[in-house]
């Protein structure tokens, strides 16, 4: 029997087309990010103003109450110790972002290298929704910002409702919640509208907010010595003559202590230095090779100069002793709001240079929501992508170019967990909102398996040098996060490991796996295997 090619035609073109693996056979996103705004958003990312804004509260404060050695601590010895453990973290994602830049970034690679079910749980888990935690603590940040301001230029004394902690006498928590769930919203929906213009927010944020760490450490610097202790023995923050520059210099004093200093490295951790994957996570919409090449380097190497340049002059003006005891003096920390920005804008002198200071402390917080809010959307599309969250999810709208229900889902969780940080900051037990910093165990235990991700890649895949650089950066990387998760594991009151903390860790991973595997039999019965999309790339 013979059949022409007319009938084979006609009966390829009847034959069903099985389902695709992916959503789509593009995201729909658009090469918005120019290298200038690549490497703002990793600068963005390492939140260097809002670490300036809470050595005290976040770091040394909880360390003096645990009994430990503040005086040995040397925070610019800090910051180097903690770049250079910094390097296999930026060697992985230069090279790994170059070999899949792809929206996601380092889920793609991880998710690849593990597969499905570990990879998808693993970035679920330590970043997707470990980061909704942070941005939850870095809109209230950015709020205790705006009322430490206010009170500088004594506007209001009820800005004091916004300026401290809710278990601080005189804190409004309604309000905090009110101003924070306002700010986020607003910045959800410029990306949702305008997500080009999303990017050059960030861009924006990011210069001002280093214009005004540069115009700090150059008034400090004019300052010097005298003008630090005439502000403090003159103003608000000598606490009706009690604390006083002397007082505070001379209550505790500081000998260097590697072993304090080391003891700190979390702080550094949960901030600035390994968070190199905001540029990464959006490579798919980076314009030139040069910036998918150049831009986490470049990135690490400026924050680095940053933020230790920031922390030597203040010790330079003020004194190590006066500033590590400072930072925990509670009169200080908490009803003062002390710390690198209002130091600065109290030795200005001036209201307008202070306003300028004080103005950068504030957009230094909203640079950090402004990249958040970009890079979860990326997350959550790429994982829609997958099909391991619903495909809903990945659907970016044709008139604005922005991933519109990424961004909602965004939105809820955060607004969400303002409220938790906003009304329960800290409420002992099983822990507040507090809690939700020490969440940042995820991250230190999800960034091991990007190293190992990063080494298996190099063994598999790699060849000649390339091969053995990411093999033993991947392992250093293991250990440097390691250690890490080991220091937040072992001195649990300091970086506020309270059981609420592993209960949202734990509920992470259980949420993560039971979504794997809900979606994997949904789409098992459409006809689609979802860990087939985990042996090659997503499409740009």
């Amino acid at each position: 029997m013979s059949f022409s090619l007319g009938d084979s035609q006609q009966t390829k073109q009847a034959a069903p087309m099985p389902p695709a693996v992916f959503v789509r056979q593009s995201t729909g996103l658009v090469k918005n990010v120019s290298f200038f705004d690549s490497i703002a958003m990793n600068m963005s990312n390492m939140s260097v103003g809002a670490l300036l804004g809470v050595i005290g509260i976040a770091g040394l404060f909880p360390m003096f109450l645990a009994g430990q050695d503040t005086g040995g601590v040397n925070l610019v010895v800090l910051s180097v110790m903690a770049f250079l453990l910094s390097f296999p973290q930026i060697t992985i994602y230069t090279i790994m972002s170059r070999r899949f830049p792809r929206t996601g970034g380092d889920y793609v690679w991880v998710s690849r290298v593990f597969g499905g079910p570990i990879g998808s749980v693993l970035s679920f888990m330590g970043y997707t929704l470990e980061t909704t935690a942070y941005l939850a603590l870095i809109v209230l940040s950015t709020v205790f910002s705006i009322g430490a301001v206010g009170l500088f230029f004594e506007f209001d004394p009820n800005l004091l409702g916004l300026a401290v902690p809710s278990q601080v006498p005189g804190a409004i928590p309604s309000l905090q919640f009110v101003v924070g769930a306002v700010i986020f919203a607003v910045l959800i929906g410029i990306n949702i509208v305008k997500p080009k213009a999303g990017f050059k927010l960030v861009s924006a944020l990011t210069i001002f907010g280093f214009f005004a760490l540069v115009l700090a450490m150059a008034v400090l610097l004019a300052g010097g010595s005298t003008g630090v202790q005439n502000f403090i023995n003159h103003s608000y923050m000598s606490f009706n003559g009690t604390n006083t520059y002397h007082h505070v210099a001379t209550e505790f004093p500081s000998a260097f202590s590697l072993g304090a200093t080391v003891f700190m490295l979390p702080l550094m951790a949960a901030f600035v230095y390994p968070w190199l994957n905001a540029a990464p996570a959006v490579a798919g919409e980076i314009k030139g090779r040069s910036a998918l090449k150049w831009n986490v380097p470049i990135s690490a190497l400026l924050v680095f100069i940053f933020l230790t340049s920031s922390i030597g002059v203040m010790y330079l003006v003020a004194g190590q002793d006066f500033t590590n005891n400072a930072y925990t003096d509670p009169t200080m920390v908490f009803n003062n709001s002390f710390n690198f920005w209002t130091l600065a804008m109290g030795v200005s002198g001036n209201s307008v240079v202070a306003g300028i200071i004080g103005l950068g402390w504030i957009l230094s917080n909203l640079s950090v929501l402004a990249y958040g809010v970009i890079v979860i959307s990326r997350y959550l599309l790429a994982q829609s992508f997958d099909r391991f969250l619903p495909a809903r999810i990945s659907n970016v709208s044709t008139r604005f170019g922005s991933p519109i229900t990424a961004h909602l889902v965004d939105l809820i969780i955060t607004i969400v967990l303002v409220a938790f940080a906003a009304f329960a900051y800290s409420t002992g037990g099983i822990g507040g909102a507090d809690a939700l910093f020490g969440a940042i165990l995820a991250s230190m235990v999800y960034f091991i398996f990007v190293g190992l991700a990063a080494a298996v890649h190099g063994m598999r895949k790699e060849g000649g040098g390339t091969k053995w650089i990411l093999m033993l950066a991947g392992i250093l990387n293991v250990f440097v996060f390691g250690f890490l998760s080991y220091q937040f594991i072992a001195y649990p009151d300091v970086w506020a490991l309270h059981p609420l903390t592993y209960y949202f860790i734990a509920g992470s991973v259980i949420a993560g796996a039971l979504i794997y595997f809900g979606s994997s039999r949904y789409n098992k019965g459409r006809g689609i295997d979802i860990s087939l999309a985990y042996k090659e790339l997503p499409p740009e």
